[in-house]
């Protein structure tokens, strides 16, 4: 093994725990600092975002409206009530400590005998507890930045954008033309406006408010509906006549949203001259729940034939189903564009006890439009 200089004993780590008592905790602990494997690296985390998709494990089915925090620097610690019906969702985990944060980047400070090759590079790592000062993870999991990138442009070089990537996949491996994507102005949104935009991909923009319709303009984005507006569902059937799009991927997942979006595919479908069946149209119209920004149950109507499916998306899932080329195939485009098409904007940065901080907690969990945190772990704490 080779490492760069000596490193500490311990170091820092997020744990989010559920008690029986009902209640979440989330706190730092000190963890022993791991002598990496012959394939492992050990990476200094310098940079994670806090990604929506970070919330379900951090604060699960916790009433984090009810959130408080107490001690400070290191000692600060998070907590919250969780109902009767949370604890019943989450009755696997309870009194497990589990680390947060999906991926991250940082400087590789020490190496396995197989991964020397990494050390003392950059590199972009998913693979969960990235709420730390330290990660050992197998050097295979690491994407190298190229010279330039530091670890703050490459510590979302995974969920956003190869989620992305996948959506546009996902539509070419199932045979549609077309994308429908909601939530559209978040950073992964506007990512997936730059991919279709250069790879001629006709998409569909539904956002909640003008601001967003503004933010969408401004990258060039041509089809957007804004579903807070009184012709909504006209708007959304012309920009789906208008692209063809029968593939929708929904953020929100509960609601009527879905419904609403297959209803439109159908009605832009009829628009089209052809044999009139009581099934409705023969093209397959899908909608992939890939988030949860409304936990409400998801109301589907059936109004729209028999050539339909809902279901879940989840990308690692859709990786393991690409396979390994296509994985590869992804991550390089990403490691090209890194400061183009799928830069990320902070609006904050923070240390990991702040992190933990209920006021600051409060804005980071309202997943606001534009605003988007990123923990620097080695920032004093």
């Amino acid at each position: 093994m080779t490492q760069s200089t000596s490193l500490p004993a311990t170091y820092a780590q997020m744990l989010s725990t559920v008690s029986e008592d009902a209640k979440l905790t989330m706190a730092l602990k000190d963890v022993p600092m791991p002598t990496p494997k012959d394939d492992q690296v050990v990476v200094r985390i310098e940079a994670t975002p806090i990604n929506p998709s970070d919330h379900g494990v951090m604060f699960g089915w916790a009433s984090m409206d009810k959130a408080s925090s107490k001690g400070s620097g290191k000692n600060t610690v998070l907590s919250a009530p969780v109902s009767p019906a949370g604890m019943g969702v989450m009755k696997a985990r309870i009194s497990q400590d589990l680390p947060v944060g999906n991926e991250g980047a940082g400087t590789v400070v020490a190496a396995g005998k197989d991964a020397q090759g990494l050390m003392g590079k950059v590199v972009a790592v998913m693979g969960g507890g990235m709420y730390a000062q330290y990660r050992c993870v197998p050097a295979a999991m690491c994407m190298p930045l190229l010279p330039g990138h530091t670890a703050r442009d490459g510590a979302s070089s995974f969920v956003n954008p190869l989620t992305a990537l996948s959506m546009v996949e996902t539509m070419r491996m199932e045979g549609h033309n077309a994308l429908v994507h909601t939530a559209a102005a978040s950073n992964l949104g506007q990512m997936l406006n730059k991919i279709c935009m250069a790879d001629g991909v006709e998409l569909v923009n539904i956002v909640r408010r003008q601001e967003q319709v503004d933010i969408l303009k401004s990258l060039g984005a041509k089809h957007i509906v804004n579903s807070s507006s009184d012709s909504f569902m006209a708007d959304l059937t012309d920009a789906i006549h208008a692209t063809g799009a029968t593939l929708a991927f929904d953020a929100t997942g509960g609601g009527a949203l879905a419904d609403t979006i297959l209803t439109a595919m159908e009605k832009a479908a009829a628009r089209t001259p052809g044999a009139y069946s009581i099934y409705g149209s023969v093209k397959h119209k899908q909608v992939y729940i890939y988030g949860g920004l409304d936990t409400s149950p998801t109301v589907l109507n059936r109004s729209y034939g028999f050539a339909w499916g809902v279901g879940a998306w989840l990308l690692p899932n859709f990786l393991a189903k690409a396979g390994p080329e296509v994985g590869t195939r992804l991550r390089t485009r990403v490691a090209k564009e890194l400061k183009t098409t799928f830069a990320s904007h902070y609006t904050d940065e923070i240390s990991l006890s702040e992190a933990l901080n209920a006021d600051i907690v409060a804005r980071y969990n309202a997943k606001a439009t534009g605003t988007k945190f990123l923990i620097n772990p080695q920032l004093p704490l």
